[in-house]
């Protein structure tokens, strides 16, 4: 009897495969080595397969869609509640099989070659802004020893270090001065692969129409574009804007119960990555907005009126989420409403 389902368990060299067929039958469920995947796969007539999107995955989804499967993709979290008493790689590949048939299943949208490179240069980005805020707060720290207080800021860091390469540095003893020193480098070069980053993703976002459309929205420059493309690609797997802002994080937490209606913080669930870029971006629109109040929107203003600067910073990243959504929907320019 023909194959019509396939729960695949991916890992790193042993996989398991739990298939069943038309009237429900358990066909096989069984490991596989990486090498046999492909093979195992063409040998069979297409049929759906469901996988976790964990690492990998769109690899595997890809090469499986060329061999004419139906491939879906869905949360680690959502294939939990299917996995029966006991935890095994048989259990999983189960429950992976079963939780792809479900109707009210949501699925992951594969990402394209294209689209997991962009990805990997934020992934680059995101690690060297990490160790470069490692540094800064660690030569804060060793330097705040000997009395010397360096303001929060890059530009005061960047200074800093800069003086200590060129030995201009305050007086401190020699063995902290060369440990300082070493710091100091290092900071200066991770800065220095940081900005060039940055021009290799804004000359990148120059090639990408989606992104294009996305710079476009108030607050957002190629690095929160070119990362939103190549997260969700076109938009169209989510149902609405409101779904979007969901996905990423940025609506509140319903818990309501018996008629009533009881909101509570942002989610926060989701992108993390992308959840930060447009909450930081919202940040400097609303620094702007301080400085020059003539050119800001009604809507802006009178959320900046009624709410503390960081919770309009996220009520403005939620709404900035719902435009994202209907500027790629739409493909077309975010145009601002003007008033009546």
């Amino acid at each position: 009897m023909h194959i019509t389902t396939i729960g695949l368990d991916l890992a790193k060299n042993i996989f398991q495969v739990h298939g069943v067929r038309e009237d429900g039958s358990i066909a096989f469920n069984k490991p596989l080595r990486r090498m046999q995947i492909l093979p195992f796969f063409a040998k069979l007539e297409p049929c759906l397969v469901g996988m976790e999107a964990c690492s990998s995955a769109h690899y595997w989804a890809r090469a499986l869609t060329q061999l004419g499967h139906s491939v879906k993709l869905m949360p680690p979290a959502y294939v939990k509640p299917y996995v029966k008493r006991g935890k095994s790689d048989a259990a999983d590949a189960e429950a992976i099989c079963e939780a792809v048939t479900r109707p009210t299943m949501r699925f992951v949208e594969m990402k394209s070659a294209d689209q997991q490179a962009i990805l990997c240069q934020h992934r680059a980005r995101e690690m060297m802004v990490g160790q470069r805020t490692q540094l800064s707060n660690t030569i804060r720290g060793l330097v705040g020893e000997f009395g010397i207080a360096i303001r929060k800021s890059l530009e005061a860091i960047r200074d800093f270090a800069r003086d200590m390469d060129a030995d201009q540095g305050p007086d401190i003893p020699d063995i902290a001065r060369e440990v300082i020193a070493s710091l100091c480098e290092q900071l200066l070069f991770i800065h220095a692969r940081v900005i060039k980053m940055d021009q290799a993703i804004a000359r990148t976002a120059k090639s990408d129409h989606r992104i294009k459309l996305l710079q476009t929205i108030p607050g957002i420059g190629p690095i929160n574009a070119s990362a939103i493309v190549a997260t969700i690609g076109s938009g169209h797997q989510f149902r609405s804007g409101r779904d979007f802002a969901a996905w990423i994080g940025l609506t509140p937490l319903n818990k309501s119960s018996g008629g009533k209606e009881r909101l509570g913080k942002i989610s926060r669930m989701g992108d993390r990555y992308l959840r930060q870029l447009l909450v930081v971006g919202m940040s400097s629109r609303l620094r702007a907005a301080r400085s020059h109040p003539e050119r800001v929107d009604p809507w802006t203003a009178s959320i900046l009126e009624r709410k503390p600067a960081r919770l309009a910073t996220v009520a403005m990243a939620n709404k900035t989420a719902r435009i994202i959504w209907a500027v790629l929907t739409r493909n077309e320019p975010y145009t601002p409403r003007t008033a009546a």
